[in-house]
């Protein structure tokens, strides 16, 4: 009897000890902030499974390829060195192209996606059950993070820690501010979800027209500016062909024209989009 009491308690402890973390958590290393930038623009776009050494990568592969090429077509090292400057941000360009569509997007089905989880919370759902519902009836580009939360929470039960996972998974603005605003009703209490919520919904749907309608507008300017800055350079490949051409750029003197052409016409282009950029609605409640 007194052996197997003992055996008992040391089956107990040996299960409390297992129960729980036998070393103390270790906190994730630090990243940077071009490291956090590069990987929020990949998470933005839509991108997934693609770190930011993935994306280093691929822009150095995208320079050595514009820098042979060019070097075979116009036999002139400083030429095919400006093109491979150009095409090292091609990838991180793409990328931003990516995101804006997909904002765009996100701006017009949040609201339906936030009527629909109204209407569950309305309907005596909890709230979990409500976020866990829009992998079936909200927007089909939406549906796939729900889905991973659903997923989550029925296998953890840890609603906060599956909430910051599923913003994460959105990387959106107004995900963030949806998943907060479940947060604190779920943690303080309230009936005043569903208005909030509806309230929500009439804000993005007048803030989405006002955006799509000044959008409209600049989308000529923008594009007059990468025109005006593209112009020059795809003249001067066509120029690059011509013997007399290389001769003049294989010279100290047209060296330094090539990177001052350069860097004139990234300031410029930088400033062209500066001054018609729409103010980005920025992650407040990351």
């Amino acid at each position: 009897m007194g052996a197997f009491l003992g055996l008992m308690l040391g089956v107990g402890l040996l299960l409390i000890w297992r129960s729980g973390s036998r070393a103390p958590a270790r906190r994730a290393a630090p990243t940077t902030g071009w490291t956090r930038r590069r990987s929020d623009l990949l998470r933005q776009a839509g991108v997934e499974g693609v770190g930011s050494l993935q994306l280093l990568g691929a822009q150095m592969l995208c320079s050595v390829l514009a820098g042979i090429s060019v070097a075979i077509l116009t036999s002139t090292a400083s030429i095919a060195l400006m093109f491979a400057v150009f095409a090292f941000f091609i990838p991180t360009t793409v990328l931003g192209r990516m995101r804006r569509r997909r904002q765009v997007l996100l701006r017009e089905l949040w609201p339906e996606a936030i009527d629909n989880l109204a209407s569950a919370v309305r309907a005596g759902m909890s709230l979990s059950e409500g976020l866990s519902a829009l992998a079936i009836r909200g927007p089909e580009p939406l549906r796939l993070p729900f889905a991973r939360f659903g997923a989550a929470y029925r296998a953890s039960g840890r609603f906060g820690e599956c909430l910051d996972v599923l913003k994460a998974d959105l990387a959106d603005p107004v995900g963030d501010r949806v998943c907060e605003t479940v947060r604190v009703a779920r943690e303080v209490g309230g009936n005043d979800l569903g208005n909030v919520l509806r309230a929500l919904s009439e804000l993005l749907r007048s803030d989405a027209r006002t955006r799509a309608e000044l959008e409209t507008r600049q989308g000529w300017i923008v594009n007059a500016a990468r025109l005006a800055v593209a112009a020059p350079w795809i003249v001067l490949l066509l120029l690059g062909t011509e013997s007399t051409t290389l001769q003049a750029y294989n010279s100290t003197t047209g060296v330094a024209l090539l990177a001052i052409g350069a860097l004139v016409c990234l300031a410029a282009y930088r400033i062209m989009l500066r001054i018609g950029q729409l103010p980005p609605e920025p992650r407040v409640l990351r």
